[in-house]
């Protein structure tokens, strides 16, 4: 059997020194929780929730944010019942609830802790940047105070505090200098860097992050203290700046299946885990990714957010293609019984360890080879006079044939 891999030259790989990331990585699922601020969503089942929830433990995500309790009734109840979950069915991921730095919404988050015997971490957020600050009318002082009096309160109910500023990368570096202080002296043992309006560029996050670590070097507390990325996608780099942050050193990275989330979404849980696997970052006994395809299709369905045809390995078009020249490849790999090198003559993503498998469909760009692979593929004989009737069929179309299309020219 051919290898594969020394078939391709990885540009990826040139001039790399060192491991690709310093660390390994973890991850924090915000699915639902962020991904349910998307205004397309509808908000999934409690059953559907820890459907996900089950899903997520499987794929060795190794945190979840359950929801922010303080939202009302439902969001009290889904959250306190997806702790049981966790508890019940012994499952490994671990549990944090989101609460902006006032007791009320804490307050909440301590009581299901209490209730269900799981300690859940408390991830407290506030605006950081000035233009927030301008349009809300606050001052850094007032930050401060409610910083220190959100961490107190955390601390002093025995739970991990997580101290959150929001739009993180378009905040001035001497109010962060100060409301991490303030957060870390506190008793606040992680930081979440977020990209909250997904404005940053990989020189903001290299910057950000060497200030972050300057600081907590400074003060003592860069072995207690973690970092976290929390990234947005509203210039379309929420993927690559997850990628580019654990390779300069934070310890977990957020995102969502599907990349759902307010506006054009978080960073895409489902495809940091793909790429990150694809890196050879992913232990496979500590990560079943059989079951990712799986993760973003009930994600899709339980909110009921349709997956584009184009999405990355699970949208419909994802191994598919009706080009001839394209077909040819892949047909003539799996003629000689290469079903790898199938997955990867055009596609960087092997298909088969996911569970997808590469379809070959016939349009007015396809060869003959396609209309045969199809027939024959489908149960039907690939005779030459009906490749041929396909084939013509095929070259007057506008679009893809459907399988409707192929049988009634077949039949006709």
């Amino acid at each position: 059997m051919t290898d594969t891999a020394a078939l391709i030259y990885d540009w990826n790989e040139k001039d790399r020194r060192g491991p690709l990331l310093p660390k390994k990585p973890i991850f924090v699922d915000e699915t639902i929780r962020d991904g349910l601020q998307s205004p397309s969503v509808r908000d999934p089942s409690i059953d559907q929730k820890m459907d996900l929830l089950r899903l997520m433990d499987r794929l060795g995500i190794h945190v979840v944010n359950l929801g922010l309790p303080a939202a009302g009734k439902r969001a009290y109840e889904d959250v306190e019942r997806l702790a049981r979950c966790i508890v019940e069915e012994k499952l490994s991921i671990l549990p944090n609830c989101a609460a902006r730095t006032i007791e009320r919404d804490i307050a909440p988050i301590v009581e299901i802790s209490q209730k269900v015997g799981l300690p859940i971490e408390v991830t407290a957020f506030i605006g950081s940047s000035p233009i927030r600050g301008y349009a809300e009318s606050w001052d850094v002082e007032r930050l401060e105070k409610f910083t220190a009096a959100a961490m107190q309160f955390i601390v002093r109910n025995d739970l991990p505090a997580s101290f959150v500023t929001e739009d993180t990368t378009r905040s001035h570096p001497s109010t962060l200098d100060r409301l991490f202080r303030t957060a870390i002296d506190a008793g606040a043992t992680r930081l979440v860097l977020c990209d909250t309006c997904g404005h940053a560029t990989p020189d903001g996050v290299s910057n950000l992050l060497a200030f972050t670590k300057g600081l907590l070097r400074g003060m003592g507390a860069e072995d207690t203290v973690g970092l976290d990325w929390h990234g947005h996608n509203d210039r379309g780099h929420a993927l690559p700046l997850a990628l580019f942050a654990l390779e300069h050193g934070v310890d977990r990275v957020h995102g969502c299946g599907l990349g759902l989330g307010e506006r054009v979404g978080n960073t895409s849980m489902d495809l940091l885990l793909l790429n990150l696997y694809l890196l050879g970052q992913l232990d496979p006994k500590e990560h079943d990714l059989s079951c990712l395809v799986e993760y973003v299709n009930k994600v899709s369905e339980y909110t009921e957010v349709p997956i584009h045809p184009a999405y990355p390995l699970s949208g419909r078009d994802a191994f598919r293609t009706a080009t001839g020249v394209h077909a040819a490849a892949v047909i003539k790999a799996e003629a000689r019984g290469e079903l790898d090198l199938a997955d990867r003559v055009y596609s960087s993503v092997p298909a088969r360890v996911f569970g997808r498998q590469q379809e070959i469909e016939i349009g007015h760009y396809s060869g003959k080879s396609n209309v045969v692979h199809w027939l024959r593929t489908h149960g039907f004989e690939a005779s030459d006079d009906m490749v041929d009737k396909v084939f013509s069929f095929a070259k007057e179309a506008d679009h893809t044939l459907s399988r409707e299309e192929i049988e009634a020219v077949i039949n006709g």
